[in-house]
């Protein structure tokens, strides 16, 4: 099944919005208040951008136009330099098409990405891991940062838990639609029977807002654990309680960090996690419509799946939301996730949400 090709494109709108923040820059006072500043210059550039790229690419396409007019537009040296200037154009066609579908507020932004296993022992831990991996081919794939913040083994395989954070260009928003959970149905391997198993596992991604957050942890309502490291990037620094869990009690919400040797340098970056899922909390409290921003809280279960993963009796990964499959189970599990990532962005132009 092909991906769709809506892409949403307003150039009147850009240009709009290009002289409404020229304008705001212009201002004498723009950089007093530095945090608000920069994400003016960030929105200027991104639509700057895009205009020039569009006219880029309908600059080309006119010299497409004028190449194949040409008297001699059949010659064989002609032909050569029709054909790359067209590769060219739909390259460039291809990239802006993919740009403009990064529309969110937060979708420039880095991402701190979840793994959890649902109810099942083994089977699910082992499913969760295999999820995380798929995740790490992917971001290696790209070029991104991987970062391990925490990773807490399975029973017997797998993992218990486990949290990364991808850094590069709109990570956030590429692996915005991967929240919820991921239904896997194979032959088990830890089945002596060799009989089918159902597994579940859930995802969520909350963006790195940084400089953009606007919370205020008081640190009387932190409890702070230390405790030491172990299992996936922590192995090489469990001779000491590095590793460090804050739990923030009016919320219940819990991080934990272990990628350092440093006791301090942990607590710092379980800081600033933790400041980015309170800030995830207070967008949605304040605005109904950015609930996406933390995604559909679903159990782990039957029925509640945004994509299932079939290795037996067929091979087929098939997104639920967007009705996008591919029977290439071996290349998702690879990482090869993009044409699901995308298909998702896509079905938000559609209908206009930005998630």
């Amino acid at each position: 099944m092909s991906r769709s090709s809506v892409v949403l494109f307003d150039l009147p709108k850009l240009k709009d919005e290009i002289a409404s923040l020229t304008e705001e820059q212009n201002k004498e006072d723009f950089w007093n208040d530095q945090k608000a500043a920069l994400a003016v210059v960030d929105r200027l550039n991104d639509a700057k951008y895009k205009v020039d790229t569009y006219a880029t690419i309908q600059s080309d396409f006119e010299g497409v136009s004028l190449l194949l007019e040409d008297a001699d537009a059949d010659s064989p040296d002609m032909r050569e330099l029709i054909e790359e200037t067209e590769n060219s154009l739909k390259k460039k066609i291809h990239e802006l098409r993919n740009d403009l579908l990064f529309n969110g507020e937060y979708d420039s932004l880095n991402a701190t990405l979840e793994v959890h296993p649902g109810a099942g022992g083994t089977e699910a831990q082992d499913w969760a891991d295999m999820l995380f991996r798929m995740y790490g081919r992917w971001a290696e794939k790209h070029h991104f940062k991987w970062q391990v913040y925490s990773y807490e083994n399975g029973d017997e395989a797998g993992l218990k838990s486990a949290m990364v954070k991808i850094s590069g260009k709109n990570v956030y928003g590429l692996l915005k639609g991967e929240k919820g959970v991921h239904r896997l149905v194979r032959i088990s391997p830890f089945d002596a029977n060799a009989r089918r198993h159902t597994s579940f596992a859930s995802v969520n991604v909350v963006p790195e807002f940084g400089k953009v957050a606007d919370v205020v942890i008081d640190p009387k309502d932190l409890r702070v654990d230390t405790f030491r490291s172990g299992g996936a990037g922590g192995q090489n620094v469990n001779k000491v309680s590095s590793a460090v869990r804050i739990t923030h009690i009016p919320t219940g919400i819990v991080v934990s960090c272990e990628i350092e040797r440093s006791q301090l340098f942990n607590k710092q970056t379980c800081m600033e996690m933790l400041a980015d899922k309170l800030m995830q909390r207070k967008i949605e409290e304040r605005d109904a419509q950015m609930k996406s921003i933390v995604g559909e809280q679903k159990n782990i279960e039957w029925g509640s799946q945004i994509r299932s993963y079939v290795f037996c009796p067929y091979t087929m990964v098939k997104d639920h939301r967007t009705e996008f499959q591919t029977a290439d189970v071996n290349g998702v599990m690879d990482g090869d996730i993009d044409d699901f990532v995308y298909s998702y962005l896509e079905m938000l132009a559609r209908t206009g949400k930005q998630s």
